[in-house]
Formats: C-alpha cells, sequence, structure tokens
C-alpha cells in the first residue's frame, strides 16, 4: 500500500467512525528537506500519524500543533525553520525553530476536521419533520428515530422529543441518564410539565428538559416552531462551549487530555531534555520511564542518546 492510499484509507476510517482528525498538507519546502509539498498526513486525536510531512522532529511539532488545532477548532499554518530552540505565533500561523533540522525549511497546513453534531429527533410529527430539514440546512447530522426503541450514542450533541406523546418518556429518561447536552421536548407547558414529573430521573436531571422547547418567536406552524427550536439549542451550545467540548471528549476517552493556560483543552506538553524542543506528552510521542517519572522526547534519536547518559540530561 502507498503512502497516499494509506493515508486515504485511515481518512475514511476516522470518518466513517465519527473521529476528529487533522489533514496536514506540506505547502512550501526549503531544500535540504525529506518533505516536498503536497506530501500529507492525518493524525488522530491521540497524536498517531499516518502518512508522511517530513523527518522525525518536523513530525513532532505537527503533533503538537495539530494537537492544538483540534482543541481549537482552527487551522493554523505551522512554519518549521531551523535553528536555536524558539518559537512566533501570530493569529492563524506559528513559526518554530527546530534545532534538529539539517537546513532546510517547511511550511505545513494543519486542517482540523471535526464531525458535525448530531441532532436526534424523536417522532414522525410535522415538526420533527421541519427539524430534520432545517437541522441539515444548518449542519447537523440529522438521525430520525422512534422514541421506544432509541439508543443514545457518545456523539449526540442533541435530543429533541417531538413526538406529540409517543416514545416520549423512555427517551427523554435514556438522554438525561447519559448526559446528552441539550434536550427538548415540544408540548405546551401544561403537558411537558406533566410529562417532565413522570420520567423516573432525580430531580436534578428533570431540570435539564428543555420544554416548551425553543426560544419564543411567536410562530406557530411546524416550521416556525423548529425554528425557534433550533435557535435555542444553537444558543445554548454557544453559550456552553458544547462544539468544543466535543472535541476535548475525545481526548479524554484516550487519556490523552491536558491543559495549558494560553490553549484550554490542548494536550500538555514537555520539554525533550536533549534538544529542549517542546513535545506533546502523548503515547505517539517517544517517551520512557525514569526516576519515578515519564521523559518526553521529539525522537528516537533523542530518546537513545537520554537512554546513553541520563545523569547528564536529567540534571540538564
Amino acid at each position: 500500500m502507498t503512502v497516499s492510499s494509506a493515508v486515504a484509507e485511515k481518512q475514511r476510517d476516522l470518518e466513517r467512525l465519527r473521529q476528529p482528525f487533522v489533514r496536514a498538507t506540506v505547502v512550501r519546502t526549503q531544500h535540504p528537506t525529506s518533505a516536498r509539498a503536497g506530501d500529507v498526513a492525518v493524525l488522530d486525536a491521540a497524536g498517531a500519524m499516518t502518512g508522511f510531512v517530513g523527518g522525525t522532529c518536523v513530525e513532532s511539532s505537527v503533533r503538537e500543533f495539530s494537537l492544538r488545532a483540534l482543541a481549537s477548532g482552527e487551522p493554523v499554518l505551522l512554519q518549521v525553520r531551523p535553528g536555536d530552540i524558539g518559537r512566533r505565533e501570530e493569529e492563524g500561523a506559528v513559526e518554530v525553530h527546530n534545532p534538529c533540522l539539517s537546513g532546510g525549511s517547511i511550511d505545513v497546513f494543519l486542517e482540523p476536521v471535526v464531525p458535525s453534531a448530531r441532532l436526534v429527533i424523536v417522532g414522525e410529527t410535522p415538526v420533527a419533520q421541519s427539524l430534520a430539514a432545517l437541522g441539515a440546512a444548518l449542519g447537523f447530522e440529522i438521525d430520525l428515530v422512534d422514541g421506544d426503541t432509541w439508543q443514545p450514542s457518545p456523539e449526540d450533541a442533541a435530543v429533541v422529543v417531538a413526538g406529540h406523546g409517543r416514545g416520549e418518556e423512555p427517551a427523554l429518561e435514556r438522554a438525561l441518564r447519559v448526559g446528552v447536552p441539550y434536550i427538548g421536548l415540544i408540548a405546551s407547558e401544561k403537558r411537558g410539565s406533566a410529562v417532565v414529573a413522570s420520567l423516573d430521573v432525580d430531580d436534578e436531571l428533570r431540570h435539564r428538559v428543555h420544554t416548551p422547547a425553543g426560544l419564543r418567536l411567536g410562530g406557530t406552524t411546524p416550521s416556525e416552531i423548529a425554528l425557534g427550536v433550533l435557535a435555542e439549542l444553537v444558543q445554548v451550545r454557544s453559550t456552553t462551549g458544547a462544539s468544543a467540548s466535543r472535541t476535548h471528549e475525545h481526548h479524554e476517552a484516550a487519556d490523552h487530555a491536558g491543559t495549558d493556560e494560553e490553549h484550554p483543552g490542548a494536550p500538555t506538553t514537555a520539554i525533550d531534555p536533549v534538544c529542549g524542543m517542546t513535545v506533546s506528552t502523548v503515547d505517539a510521542t517517544p517517551h520512557t520511564e525514569h526516576d519515578g517519572g515519564t521523559v518526553w522526547f521529539c525522537s528516537d534519536g533523542c530518546r537513545a542518546a537520554f537512554s546513553r547518559d541520563p545523569t547528564r540530561y536529567a540534571l540538564a
């Protein structure tokens, strides 16, 4: 299998599994360098790379800033230059100086790809159909389900129950128990209160149900009601940071999440004691255990140098 076909296959797998990833594309090189413009790699949320965008030291910088791009959701142009350790950041770009380079330089465009938020709609009513149509236009992945048989997924960003009495309670209870970020019930104020009161959940969870769901826009048609619900959903997601939290949850699921004061949600970093580079502390980064702790490196070469004389570098 060629490198390009391996990258394409990995990207298809991540898209099928609805896993976030970064597509890294070499857009410019200055020789001497092992990469060429057009080289591509894909990095998953754990920092594992498929493809080729340069040597191991370049790969280390690509990994660090790819994970930061996933956390922020914003693309970035990574410019790796030879020279003493240092970096300069500006909006949309970062320049990193790498002492390991052989004299050339490389620019890599890092594009985060995050799955569309999934909106689960319970019911087959006209309001449910309008929610599906308008929600798709807003970029949500739509899943129309039967409330009696539906089982929540960690990928569900919102559940709106619009069954007019069919499958309401079981769908609401399941959504509340797994912590779906937004849960709405299409009903009158009186009936909605009665349905919520009947749920077999703790009182603390009952308060999470938005009913009557939606902002009060004064609409009465199915499309107008759906518009109010989606407006409330967008408002809730923007105020709670739901979009960014989904990416962060993928890091937590793999035990790779960390917190950086300057870049919230980004994985933590460490300093390679051999060359001084900043690297991400994820399993894909070369590392070794020493004196009761983990030491991280930009490459296997630095790890080997440390292993030959750990005392020298540990003291440094």
